[in-house]
């Protein structure tokens, strides 16, 4: 026969529920009970023993099982994955309704308070993603791709920009060729001839700086 344990009565009165809402340096928490009244609200740092002072000043309060958090995908991942290897349910919670902050106010703490009412009144029910494995492996190297691909998208119009006003002699010894050839014989470009001119070296030596780059940036996406 399988026994079912429910939880200790005390527990369920004793229980509160985490509010947060997250920024990039700081987090606003505030506890509420069960049956949302307001406990306490107070700041911590993003940092890990910002996270365990947060843990530990939540739980001084009650039984924590459950926890609202704003921007689980971003500002909040972080506290969701240290508050999730605790072992405490994270409810991912949209920012605060809009109606709701013009007739209280844009604050911090309202925003604290409204993600913890919102677990307890079951507006909000996406649990958090561990945001621990593959997925969120490839997220993050991907935003370093898209960001190398841009830069090399730029790095190749500027270098196509600066040929078009080069000095004719330079700019015709590097019509016709194709793009991987082109960005290869800009990189290894030789030194004008004396008396060239600062204007003259100045794009030899851009050039030069701008093949290396998009060939650089061509192989990091690539990496990625």
């Amino acid at each position: 026969m399988t026994i079912t344990t429910l939880p200790d009565r005390a527990d369920q009165d004793n229980e509160v529920v985490l509010g947060v809402d997250t920024h990039c340096d700081v987090h606003v928490a505030a506890i509420l009970t069960a049956l949302g009244t307001v406990l306490a609200t107070l700041e911590f740092p993003t940092t890990a023993a910002g996270y365990r002072e947060m843990h530990a000043w939540a739980l001084s309060f009650g039984v924590l099982r459950r926890a609202g958090v704003e921007c689980t995908g971003s500002y909040g991942a972080a506290l969701s994955r240290y508050l999730q290897a605790a072992e405490i349910a994270v409810i991912e919670v949209n920012h605060t309704d809009r109606a709701d902050r013009r007739r209280r106010g844009k604050t911090d703490t309202f925003d604290a308070e409204n993600a913890a009412r919102s677990v307890i009144s079951g507006r909000a029910t996406t649990v958090a993603k561990t945001a621990d494995g593959h997925v969120e492996a490839i997220r993050v190297m991907r935003t370093a791709r898209n960001s190398a691909v841009n830069a090399h998208v730029k790095a190749v119009n500027q270098l196509r920009a600066i040929i078009v006003g080069a000095d004719p002699a330079l700019r015709d010894s590097l019509s016709g060729l194709g793009p991987a050839t082109l960005i290869r014989r800009c990189s290894t470009l030789p030194e004008p001839a004396a008396g060239a001119g600062p204007a003259a070296e100045a794009v030899v030596y851009t050039l030069r700086v701008l093949g290396a780059r998009i060939i650089a940036l061509k192989a990091e996406a690539y990496q990625l």
